[in-house]
Formats: C-alpha cells, sequence, structure tokens
C-alpha cells in the first residue's frame, strides 16, 4: 500500500512540475520586454529619447531617457555597434551623447532558459521512462507467473520434532527410518537399500498430518518445501505444470530436503473424471507430478510428503511403487493417545490441582488432536473470562459439553410452563432407558436448559473407545432413542416434534442394520444397495438399487418391525419404572441439570427431589 502511494505521488508531482514550468515559460514570454530594430533605434538616438545602452555580445539593452523603459535589439556579431549606428545615419554628436556599455556575455542565463524551455519536455520523457520500466516490472511479473509458491523452511533452526506430535506412535516409528535415511544415506545406499520417494499421510481431519511432516523435517535437519494442491492449479492451463517443474528444481538444488504437499487430492484424482469430460489443468498438473517423482536421480535425497483424508480418490499412477510407495495412518488417538495428546497442549497454561487429564481423555472418545487442542483452548478463554489464574477442572468440563452438545448453555431463553414439563419428561425418559437396558452407554449428564438447537440434551458418552458395534448394542440405541417419544406419549397422551432429530437417527440405523451389516434374521447376512460416489465431486450422490421390488418391501417391513419391537419393549420398561421416570422429570424441573451421581441417587430413590408445581394445563388427547 505504501509503494503504491508513493508511486501514485511521484507521477503526479511530475505532471505538477511540468505544468508549472510550461507555465512560467509560457508567462515569461507574454511578459518580456518589447524588442526594438535597429532603424528605429536609431531613430530615437537621433531624437534624443534614448538613455543608455548596454551591448553582451549581438544583444542590446536599450533605455529610454524619461521613462527609463527597456527595449530588447540584437545587434549582428563581432560588428561594433557605433559602426553598424553610424552606417544608419546617426551622428558622431547624438552617439556621444548615449551611454553605451560592454558586458561579456553570461553563459549561465543562456543554460537557464535553455533548460526551462526544454524541462517540461525532460519530464515527459522522465514519466514516459519510468512507464516503460513499470510495464517491463508487470511482463517480469507475468513471466514469475509459473514459479512455484512452495515456502521453504531451513532445517538448522526446527520448531517441530517428534516430542511434539503425540498419540501417533505407529506413524512416528514407520518415519522414523525416513529421518534416517537423511540423516545418513550412505548406510542405505551401501547395501544397495532404496528407501521410498514418497510417503502419504493418511488420515482423518485433524489428526495432525501436517505437524508430523513438520516433525520429519524438524528431526532430520533439513530444509522443508511446503505447498497446498490447490496452490498448483490456476485458471490457465500449463500453469501448474509449470509450477511442479520449478518446485522440483529448487528441491534438488537444495538435497537433501523434504517437499510437502498438503491436500494433494485437489490435483491428484483420477483422471477423466470430470463433470462433461476432463479437467486439462489438473490432468496436467498431475502427469507433471508423475513424471518428476518417477524421474529422480539415485542420488538425489529428495522425499515428498503428502497428505490427504481422501485416498479412496487418489489416481494408482500416484499410489503405485516408485512413487507414493508407503503409506502411513493417522487415525484418531486411542484414550492413552488422547492423555499424551493433552499433555503436550497444556504445557505453558497454569493448570488447578484438581485437573485429571486422564479423565478427560476418558470423556472424550473419538476426538482427535485438532479437537483436543480446540478442547484445551476453549477452557482456557472460559478461565480468562472467570478472571481466573488457572485453568480448573470445571473449565474442562464446560469446554467439553460445549464441544458435545454444541454451545453455551442460553438459560435466558423463555420457554412456556407445558414445553418445560414435555421437555424434561423427554430427557428423562432417555436417561431412564439408557440405565435401565444393558449394553447402552451410561448417563453422564441430563439437562432441560436449551444448547444449540435443542430444548435439553442427554449425554451418554461411550466409556471406552469402540470400533465394532455389536446387534445388542445398536437395538439398546434405538431403544435409547425412542425412549423420549414415549415418555411423552405415556405421560401426557400425546406426541411433539422435538423427537424428530431421534427418529432421523434411529432410522437410518436400523436400516443400516438391515443393508449394510447384515443384522437382520429375515433378509439375512447380505448387503443390499451400493452407495455410488463421485470421486471429482468427493461424496455419496445417491444409493444404487441392486435389489428388486420384494426385497426392497422386505427391507421396509424389517426396519418397520425392528423399530416397533423396540418401542414396545420401551413402553413396558417406562410402564414398569413409571415412578421413576415421574422422579427424574421432577429433579430435571427443580433442578434443571442432573449429573451422572446426581441421576442415580435419583433413579435409586435417595433422592427424589420435590414435587412438580400444579399443571395450569390439560393434555390434548392422543387422536386415534
Amino acid at each position: 500500500m505504501n509503494s503504491n502511494w508513493t508511486r501514485n505521488a511521484f507521477i503526479y508531482l511530475l505532471i505538477l512540475v511540468a505544468a508549472a514550468a510550461l507555465f512560467f515559460n509560457v508567462s515569461g514570454a507574454g511578459q518580456q520586454a518589447p524588442t526594438i530594430s535597429l532603424s528605429e533605434l536609431a531613430t530615437q538616438i537621433e531624437q534624443g529619447e534614448i538613455a543608455r545602452i548596454e551591448v553582451r555580445g549581438d544583444e542590446l539593452e536599450v533605455y529610454r531617457r524619461e521613462s527609463d523603459q527597456l527595449l530588447k535589439g540584437r545587434k549582428e556579431s563581432h560588428v561594433p555597434l557605433t559602426q553598424t549606428l553610424s552606417g544608419l545615419g546617426v551622428s558622431g554628436e547624438k552617439l556621444s551623447q548615449v551611454k553605451i556599455t560592454y558586458q561579456e556575455p553570461s553563459n549561465a542565463s543562456n543554460f537557464v532558459n535553455l533548460f526551462f524551455n526544454f524541462l517540461p519536455l525532460i519530464l515527459l520523457a522522465g514519466l514516459f521512462l519510468y512507464l516503460i520500466r513499470q510495464s517491463q516490472a508487470g511482463s517480469n511479473q507475468a513471466l514469475s507467473f509459473g514459479k512455484s509458491r512452495a515456502r521453504m523452511f531451513t532445517g538448522d533452526r526446527p520448531t517441530v520434532t517428534f516430542d511434539d506430535v503425540a498419540g501417533a506412535e505407529e506413524a512416528k516409528q514407520e518415519l522414523a527410518e525416513v529421518v534416517e535415511f537423511l540423516k545418513e544415506p550412505q548406510k542405505f545406499m551401501a547395501l544397495g537399500a532404496r528407501i521410498p520417494k514418497g510417503v502419504l499421510l493418511v488420515g482423518p481431519p485433524g489428526t495432525g498430518k501436517t505437524l508430523m511432516a513438520k516433525a520429519v523435517s524438524g528431526e532430520a535437519g533439513v530444509p522443508f518445501f511446503s505447498i497446498s494442491g490447490s496452490e498448483f492449479v490456476e485458471m490457465f492451463v500449463g500453469v501448474g505444470a509449470s509450477r511442479v517443474r520449478d518446485l522440483f528444481e529448487q528441491a534438488k538444488r537444495n538435497s537433501p530436503c523434504i517437499v510437502f504437499i498438503d491436500e494433494i487430492d485437489a490435483v491428484g484424482r483420477y483422471r477423466g473424471t470430470g463433470l462433461g469430460g476432463s479437467h486439462d489443468e489438473r490432468e496436467q498438473t498431475l502427469n507433471q507430478i508423475l513424471v518428476e517423482m518417477d524421474g529422480f536421480d539415485t542420488d538425489t535425497n529428495v522425499i515428498v510428503i503428502a497428505a490427504t483424508n481422501r485416498p479412496d480418490i487418489l489416481d494408482p499412477a500416484l499410489l503405485r511403487p516408485g512413487r507414493f510407495d508407503r503409506r502411513v495412518t493417522m487415525d484418531a488417538p486411542d484414550v492413552k493417545g488422547r492423555h499424551q495428546i493433552l499433555e503436550v497442549h497444556v504445557r505453558g497454561k497454569p493448570l488447578a490441582p484438581d485437573v485429571d487429564l486422564e479423565l478427560i481423555a476418558r470423556q472424550t472418545p473419538g476426538f482427535v488432536g485438532a479437537d483436543l487442542e480446540n478442547l484445551v483452548n476453549e477452557a482456557a478463554i472460559l478461565a480468562a473470562r472467570r478472571n481466573r489464574r488457572s485453568v480448573s477442572m470445571a473449565e474442562f468440563q464446560e469446554a467439553l459439553e460445549r464441544i458435545a452438545l454444541g454451545g453455551p448453555a442460553r438459560r435466558s431463553r423463555l420457554i412456556s410452563p407445558r414445553e418445560r414439563e414435555v421437555v424434561a419428561y423427554h430427557e428423562a425418559g432417555h436417561a431412564v432407558v439408557a440405565h435401565l437396558v444393558k449394553h447402552a452407554d451410561p448417563v453422564r449428564k441430563v439437562t432441560i436448559v436449551p444448547r444449540g438447537m435443542s430444548k435439553g440434551v442427554t449425554l451418554t458418552p461411550p466409556t471406552e473407545d469402540r470400533s465394532l458395534h455389536s446387534r445388542a448394542y445398536l437395538l439398546d440405541q434405538v431403544a435409547v432413542a425412542l425412549a423420549g417419544r414415549v415418555a411423552e406419549e405415556l405421560v401426557f397422551g400425546d406426541i411433539s416434534t422435538g423427537a424428530t432429530r431421534d427418529i432421523r437417527q434411529l432410522t437410518q440405523m436400523t436400516r443400516d442394520m438391515v443393508t449394510r451389516f447384515g443384522m437382520s434374521e429375515r433378509v439375512g447376512p447380505v448387503q443390499l444397495g451400493r452407495r455410488d460416489e463421485l470421486p471429482f465431486l468427493g461424496r455419496e450422490l445417491a444409493e444404487q438399487r441392486d435389489y428388486s421390488e420384494e426385497t426392497a418391501e422386505a427391507i421396509d417391513e424389517e426396519v418397520r418391525r425392528i423399530v416397533q419391537s423396540q418401542y414396545d419393549r420401551v413402553r413396558r420398561l417406562l410402564t414398569e419404572y413409571r415412578d421413576r421416570l415421574d422422579a427424574v422429570a421432577r429433579a430435571l424441573l427443580e433442578k434443571e441439570t442432573l449429573e451422572a451421581e446426581e441421576f442415580v441417587a435419583v433413579f435409586e430413590g435417595k433422592d427424589r427431589g420435590a414435587d412438580p408445581p400444579a399443571r395450569d394445563w390439560q393434555p390434548d388427547p392422543l387422536p386415534a
């Protein structure tokens, strides 16, 4: 911004100076003394009107006697003025009455006049040259359009090492040999070993793929080139390929080094999968990457590390041996890994003595490194807003609830007494059934305080990391999802729209049990329906039906049967434990929030809470 302002100011200054010079010349020309010819001068000398004459070379300055008016004249060079005037008929007596002085001609005045005369041309020429230089600079920028935009980080001052990456021990072991090769390449070359030219980091978003690549560079102490896959592709065909060539040329000059391409799926998708045909620019960029990776010399110690969360859409030529021939998976960490990640992110933060990182790790199954970093940051923000000098466990718990439940509690939102009681029984139904069934996750918190888009929440996080789900577990999850709607119908004789999300989730879960997991006795252990995905779009578009209409009808009937059986099961449970349902609802109406211990105490009858307030409304009868 400052350079643009300086350039514009300079141009405006040139224009003003040129205008001033032109004005000076024009105004100076208008104010010059009147000229007089030699014949007129001779006549006026004879008439006694001239007082004195100053001669400077061939220039004459003539002054009248009475008015001292200045007149300009010119004589022939190298001819004395007296001789010239005598030749024009001026007598010696009249000529002696005029004071004639001779002065050396001044070159400075001539130079000044010449300078001011040519100043506008000089300024216009300078402006013209300046504009030409600007256009040449623009052409140089155009020529550098195909240069690589990779950012280079030197390896002499590593900012990230393997100690800064936690929860990915297997990935670090896989990459340790890459670090060893960059440090001691002769050790491998002596045995004829070839280190993988490309390492593909695969994992969900937030698992630390970029951080792991920086750690490899920091451990090896070599230059690190970082670029995103989207920075190759431009609107002009061929620019991406040019940038790829320039990137690998820089890498070869700085070898041994690491080239990190983040989100390589932006250019590495299947070729020929664009809508309506291929994508020329992206495919040319991918072709250039393939050529550069397979064209390395044997003594070129350059390793390409790429990261993606969509390995299924990468072109097969990119994954063959000789290019990305090693795949390192970085998945969500387990409870031990989450504990280690939390220890990394709480460095430098003052923690209260009651903070239990192991408990937080157990309460956050499925969280990746980015989620845990956000959790620690949210807790620190909450502590700062409360003017605390350290972050306590209360801030961590509230930050976890914000992330899991979707936003802070909205206690200022006013709802009618009827809706409040409906929400209380709805959440109480979820909590009671989750506590009664055998395979469901335990209740950690029940609240009727609105959070996010929900009017109330029953929080049942898993107690352990699960990668496999049994049929009994899924059926209990369907029962817990139905419990809120059944409780409303059982208590009020009517149902509300509060179970919309529950119904959507349980319907999808039940259909997956029948069509994908083979958990239906009637349909059998088969997978029905194939989900089509377009790699160019990177998302699921539709489900292709590869079964008959009779099978589709059987699927619908089986889904409806499973849901109805769980509906009847939940209704029997809530009817049998109606007193417990009422007790939990009363406690929620009184306290609004029940933690795990409080809920268990109310359910077991140790703390039934106060009686609910008298209703000022009557439930509508359930329509037939």
